[in-house]
């Protein structure tokens, strides 16, 4: 294996940027009643095709850590820093710029993250808790399929249930409960993929087709929640939901096809400072909203200012830690 992943660093830094796009379209995607129908449907579809990226980040974290090597002590005391600090970031924040209880943010500390954005760390524990326990063995294209299609569809308990008269047929019950399954599930696909022989064209041009075709499924699914229920429900946004479970595969599969051949300039900035971007992203789009630095009258304007600004201003942070944080601990 080089000793650089080309395709793995080009995939953080996609996963990286969705993250970034998922929080900024979140607030017109819950207010449908404040912009036009034609605006709604724009942010639903950019927050559609970024549903990937926490799956992304997962089964990345899988194809490091579920094969020949698993998580060492250095990867559970960095995580554990990087969620100590920026914790510890966001309480200052809430202490100092907002009106949110942080007495209760403390008290509820080791059951819900201080900041919403960092539960991710919380889960990611789990990947590399059970990494020593796992090496994902090399798999057939047919029974990877077979994998995808029970545990991702037919199994799946986020699929909306599909019936025929009162026979339900649609997921079917295996018992399989709770996210957890699936993001170690994504982690051992992510590692199976990888490990896979997929440079196919067609393969390339399919995975291109599913990539596409689960986002416009997970955006008209959104958009019939809306009209039926008269207001926003996140059903086929779920991480662990089916279309989105297809859509992961596809785009892993796709960038892993297409990108291997060097880092792209941009991306190799932003997967370099991920980590950082995903830790203070979030703080600053809570600040130019809640301080009216937005520019709602023209909401398609709005979200690529948001966007950009919170990326440059994440990054701009994120270089500022890693110049201070020489050992990279929590940068």
């Amino acid at each position: 294996m080089q000793s650089k992943i080309y395709w793995i660093d080009n995939l953080r830094g996609i996963a990286c940027l969705m993250v970034v796009m998922i929080h900024t379209t979140t607030w017109y995607i819950t207010n449908p009643a404040s912009i036009t129908t034609f605006d709604w449907n724009i942010a639903n579809l950019l927050n559609s095709a970024s549903r990937v990226s926490v799956p992304l980040f997962f089964m990345i974290s899988g194809y490091l850590f579920f094969g020949e090597r698993s998580a060492q002590p250095r990867h559970f005391l960095r995580i554990a820093l990087c969620l100590v600090f920026y914790s510890v970031i966001a309480l200052l924040y809430i202490v100092l710029f907002t009106s949110i209880n942080s007495e209760l943010s403390l008290r509820n500390l080791l059951q819900k993250p201080v900041f919403y954005h960092l539960w991710f760390f919380f889960a990611i524990i789990v990947i590399y808790l059970v990494s020593p326990l796992i090496q994902v063995k090399a798999l057939s294209g047919k029974m990877l399929l077979a994998l995808v299609v029970v545990t991702g569809i037919v199994a799946n308990p986020n699929t909306v249930s599909q019936k025929i008269g009162h026979f339900e047929w649609l997921p079917i019950n295996l018992y399989i409960n709770g996210d957890t399954f699936y993001y170690i599930l994504y982690g051992m696909l992510g590692r199976a993929i990888g490990m896979m022989e997929t440079q196919r064209r067609q393969l390339t041009l399919f995975s291109a087709a599913i990539f596409l075709l689960a986002i416009w499924g997970i955006s008209r699914g959104t958009l019939h929640e809306l009209r039926w229920r008269g207001n926003f429900a996140d059903t086929w946004y779920l991480y662990c939901g089916p279309l989105v479970f297809l859509c992961a595969i596809a785009l892993f599969t796709l960038v892993k096809n297409t990108l291997n051949d060097r880092t792209l300039p941009g991306l190799a900035l932003i997967s370099r400072h991920s980590l950082g971007i995903y830790g203070f992203h979030a703080l600053i789009i809570h600040a130019l909203r809640t301080r009216g630095v937005e520019l709602r009258n023209w909401p398609l304007l709005d979200i690529v200012w948001i966007f950009v600004a919170t990326l440059l201003a994440s990054l701009a942070l994120s270089m500022l830690v890693q110049r201070l944080d020489r050992r990279r601990f929590v940068s």
